[in-house]
């Protein structure tokens, strides 16, 4: 795909030493596409790969835990979402739709669903009954 392309070339670009890097990586931008295109395992590689060259970002890693919850991997997902608490442990309570996310699905990953898209791809909703 073009972003892929976009994805590869942007990784063999050099980064000036002086310049702070993308705002938006293209992996990370990548990830957040496959997770609309409802493709949780290839996102999370997308989003695996931005955070091996830039760590500890918060988009990076909110990412990553959607994509590997929706991808079934709960542990992957609490590993990103405890990450993602732990880089935000003074932030503001109940704070970001993201953090809040993140504290539902670490207390019981069984009664949270992830919603695949919509406006803030990275909203947990609670799951329906059956």
């Amino acid at each position: 795909t073009l972003m892929g392309e976009a994805a590869d070339r942007e990784d063999r670009t050099e980064k000036s030493a002086i310049s702070p890097g993308p705002l938006a990586p293209a992996h990370e931008l990548l990830g957040e596409m496959l997770l609309q295109m409802n493709r949780p395992t290839d996102a999370l590689a997308e989003f695996r790969k931005t955070m091996a060259k830039e760590p500890n970002r918060f988009r990076g890693i909110a990412g990553a835990a959607k994509a590997a919850a929706q991808a079934g991997d709960v542990a992957a997902a609490r590993t990103y979402y405890r990450q993602l608490l732990t880089i935000c442990q003074k932030a503001d309570v109940p704070g970001r739709p993201e953090l809040q996310a993140a504290r539902r699905y670490i207390q019981n990953p069984v009664t949270a669903s992830i919603r695949p898209s919509g406006p803030n791809v990275n909203t947990v909703v609670p799951r329906p009954r059956d």
